[in-house]
């Protein structure tokens, strides 16, 4: 989680990652953000996400985030 925290937090400088629920819904996040943000959760964690996950609940905090690659890493 702590890799994901620097990501996100390299991503959206001056944001509260750690505690934001509401990415995606602030507009904090946006769609060239997310875009960034898979492609750096896919070298850190070696998982492929697909655009079935691309959907707001994935992408609206990072406990969400940490959730998706949890599940993306158990299917491999």
């Amino acid at each position: 989680m702590e890799q994901l925290i620097e990501i996100l937090e390299e991503l959206l400088p001056g944001e509260d990652v750690e505690n934001c629920t509401t990415l995606i819904d602030d507009h904090i996040l946006d769609s060239f953000g997310i875009l960034s943000l898979v492609s750096e959760i896919e070298d850190a964690f070696e998982v492929e996400v697909s655009p079935a996950e691309l959907i707001p609940e994935n992408f609206n905090s990072a406990a969400a985030l940490w959730e998706m690659i949890s599940r993306l890493k158990e299917e491999e």
